[in-house]
């Protein structure tokens, strides 16, 4: 990881107490290091000056003027103090701060806004908040920073400040993510070199004490999975490859206690995955079969399963692709990667849950080995599947996968994948579609989605989309036409999960980024670990 986390714990420390401010503030300016993070509301700015040159009530930003030798009163007076959301202001150590015991080179002042609005919980207002504070921490010489988190949850429940935490440092490791700099080998760029910030100490009191720690745990899981599914969908196609893909998760099982088990082409073939095979044979690199598992809660517990999307490159096979931009397509194993990426971060929070992650893994190429459209495959479930668009494949190597899960009578199972271009065009890049006819698991996923702004929508998922899956010659077909075509893929896929609770996210607008700004997002890693932290 780029930057480093961690906590420390002012027991008595408290903003909002009279006569907790002075101490609290001495003991957070005590603390050597580059910066101090404060946040305040439009009321703590309007008590401490109502107009330039209007005498300060007592509060926060009186108390702290008092202390840095009136720097807050003249950072207003300029004009560099404002009351708007997310607006920062940045202090500097003078002279006079070394008077009262201040080793803090810098005080970072965060303006929440509204008081009024600060105590309803919006994650959405506080991301905005957050980012701000982390723009300024970043891109100088700042190395660390001291950040004191019950000052930006003010009278919030502590809940609401754990998720602040998480999503703080889910941030902060997304800004602070250098491709070149995780992969040396692939550093071809001057600029991908780490930024000078590489620490952030979340600060708190006694009150909070047990969920803040709790949450930079969380977090800085959450961050690594994510870092590790962005490496895994930014390497190149020649080197993420799926022996690559399986190695990468069986080298895990070393940092944690995952158990990880690797099917090779003999042990696909003898599980009857023809479906998955038909796509993997167009390729001179065999297909893998990887099963990762957490045992973190009670033997016997049903697990929940995730099952990820790996085509490591997909050319669309005999129904070739369009040249332009079909070097995006190694980022079709992002399904794969948010997978692989999730069980670690379970892994390293050691989570008090039993978790199964499912990779299907191959290559879609075009060969004289390659399926053609028309040929008829049997899946796993037997049954059989007329392919008419070997383009169509991702959904040909989960549906094998769906049925290989049942052996592990699932609590849920949600599937994972970069499946349809057709949801781009529904969602755009904002949220990840979502397919369940479980109420419960739709309402789950949606509200971690919210928890870790890592969102989804629901579409539909009607029986009668199903017509369009007819073949005169199959079971089913493996396309329904250009009509709905991110809501027939789903239902092709749910005809393999009838035994079991089932959820299917397609992500094929929100796992990378076209353009300048060019790499994988790490989603949906965010939202798959506030789910699994959220059950019960």
């Amino acid at each position: 990881m780029t930057i480093q986390f961690s906590t420390k714990i002012f027991s008595q420390a408290d903003l909002l107490s009279p006569k907790q401010l002075k101490p609290s503030l001495l003991s957070l300016l005590g603390q050597n290091t580059d910066c101090l993070v404060l946040a305040y509301s439009k009321a703590d700015l309007g008590d401490f000056a109502g107009s330039k040159g209007a005498k300060a009530k007592a509060g926060l930003l009186s108390e702290l003027d008092r202390l840095l030798g009136g720097a807050v009163t003249h950072a207003h007076l300029v004009g560099d103090l404002l009351d708007e959301q997310a607006a920062t202001c940045t202090l500097r150590t003078e002279k006079s701060w070394s008077a009262n015991g201040v080793k803090a080179k810098r005080v970072l002042l965060v303006c929440l806004g509204d008081l009024s609005l600060a105590k309803a919980r919006n994650l959405n207002a506080y991301s905005k908040i957050a980012k701000a504070a982390l723009k300024n921490l970043t891109g100088n010489s700042i190395e660390g920073a001291v950040w004191f988190a019950p000052s930006f949850s003010l009278r919030h429940p502590a809940n609401f400040l754990a998720e602040e935490v998480r999503l703080t440092i889910q941030y902060a490791g997304d800004q602070a993510y250098r491709f070149g700099v995780r992969q040396p080998a692939m550093k071809f760029k001057a600029k991908d070199k780490a930024d000078a910030f590489a620490h952030l100490t979340f600060a708190g009191n006694d009150s909070c004490v047990k969920d803040l720690k709790a949450a930079v745990a969380e977090g800085v899981a959450i961050v690594e999975g994510m870092n590790l599914a962005k490496d895994l969908g930014n390497l190149p196609p020649n080197v993420c490859t799926p022996t690559y893909l399986g190695k990468t998760a069986q080298s895990l099982s070393k940092k944690t206690a995952l158990k990880v088990e690797v099917l090779g082409l003999k042990q696909i073939e003898a599980l009857g995955m023809g479906s998955f095979l038909s796509v993997a044979k167009g390729s001179d690199i065999p297909p893998q079969f990887i099963v990762m598992r957490h045992q973190g809660g009670k033997v016997g517990e049903a697990p929940i399963v995730l099952v990820g999307k790996g085509i490591t490159f997909d050319t669309g096979g005999i129904s070739l692709k369009p040249g332009e931009a079909m070097d995006e397509m190694k980022y079709d194993m992002c399904g794969a990667a948010s997978v692989i990426g999730t069980l670690y971060a379970a892994g390293l929070m050691k989570l008090k849950k039993n978790v199964i992650g499912v990779v299907p893994t191959c290559e879609n190429m075009p060969s004289g080995k390659a399926t053609r459209p028309g040929d008829i495959v049997k899946s796993m479930s037997g049954q059989t599947i007329e392919i008419l668009n070997t383009d169509a494949e991702g959904r040909l190597i989960l549906c094998d996968a769906l049925t290989y899960v049942e052996r592990f009578k699932p609590k849920a199972v949600i599937d994972v994948a970069t499946l349809t271009g057709a949801c781009i065009i529904a969602l755009g890049h904002v949220h990840s579609g979502v397919f369940s006819d479980d109420e419960d698991l739709v309402d789950e996923l949606t509200k971690a989605g919210k928890a870790s702004l890592d969102t989804v929508w629901r579409l539909p998922l009607d029986a009668a989309y199903h017509d369009q899956l007819k073949s005169n010659f199959a079971d089913v077909a493996n396309i329904g036409g250009r009509p709905a075509g991110s809501v027939t893929a789903a239902c092709f896929l749910s005809r393999f999960t009838e035994k079991y609770k089932w959820a299917h996210l397609d992500i094929a607008g929100t796992a990378w980024k076209s353009g300048a700004s060019k790499g994988s997002t790490g989603r949906p890693v965010p939202l798959l670990v506030n789910y699994l932290l959220e059950q019960k």
